[in-house]
């Protein structure tokens, strides 16, 4: 890459390149600049910076192929609630209506009507959020919905094969790792409570499998160590099944990828 960089973000673009933004430098300069992978000639390319600098934001590619980018930290510790679209086809980005909640270390799934499901994360005063909200890229305004049972940052959210969003653990109040679960149903908008992991996590991954199971792996426990345990989410059952602990060690990514061979039942 251009810039040294860690906890920025990656966006898989519709023609194949790779987006890359923001985070934190070696000098821990929280960055504004953006750069582009293009795997057919493993060139990484500059693109237009951001409007703000941050770090510990998302990155979420739009059912348009655009890139909405939400929250995250500032040069001065500032946590945002600024929100700002990339647009691939001319490189270049546009300011849009901030968020309600300023947030970090947050989620943003998109859903399957297109809209995105923003949840949680820490905000300013070291405030934990249950709070989301719902941006609706054909408007572009951010509307205030439901809060989750459950305050948490650092946790996952996978969109399931049934359009509903599984929300799991996180970090609490009490700065722990938590075991809480909880789904979302778009076609309600209502938060379910559901069954809870076997590990207090946080900071960990949540990986969709082809057979439409969730691996959650990792993360931080409530004691605030990492952890090498990892379970299996069966969206039929809604049940998890503790899995043989993994070899290393393993924390801070919040999303996982799919596994090609989808072995695990």
């Amino acid at each position: 890459m251009s810039h040294k960089r860690v906890i920025h973000t990656a966006a898989v673009l519709p023609n194949g390149k790779v987006l890359v933004t923001g985070g934190l430098d070696h000098d821990r300069i929280i960055l504004k600049s953006a750069e582009l992978y293009d795997p057919s000639t493993e060139n990484w390319t500059i693109t237009s910076d951001m409007h703000t600098t941050r770090s510990q934001h998302t990155a979420t590619v739009l059912s348009n192929g655009k890139v909405l980018v939400t929250g995250g930290m500032d040069t001065d510790d500032i946590v945002l609630r600024d929100a700002e679209i990339y647009d691939s086809s001319i490189e270049m980005w546009t300011n849009i209506a901030s968020m309600h909640d300023n947030r970090t270390m947050h989620t943003a799934t998109v859903l399957p009507n297109g809209k995105v499901r923003v949840t949680g994360g820490i905000s300013n005063g070291s405030i934990i959020l249950k709070s989301a909200e719902l941006y609706d890229p054909s408007t572009r305004t951010w509307t205030v919905t439901g809060n989750m049972n459950y305050e948490r940052y650092g946790h996952t959210a996978s969109l399931l094969t049934n359009g509903k969003v599984l929300i799991a653990g996180g970090i609490n109040h009490n700065f722990r790792g938590i075991n809480n679960v909880e789904l979302y149903d778009p076609s309600t908008g209502d938060w379910i409570t559901t069954a809870t992991m076997y590990g207090e996590r946080g900071f960990h991954t949540a990986s969709m499998l082809l057979n439409g199971k969730v691996l959650v792996a990792g993360g931080i426990d409530h004691h605030g160590i990492t952890t090498k345990t990892a379970e299996l989410y069966n969206p039929t059952t809604n049940t998890f099944i503790s899995l043989d602990n993994i070899k290393v060690f393993g924390t801070n990514k919040k999303n996982g990828m799919s596994l090609n061979n989808s072995k695990l039942d």
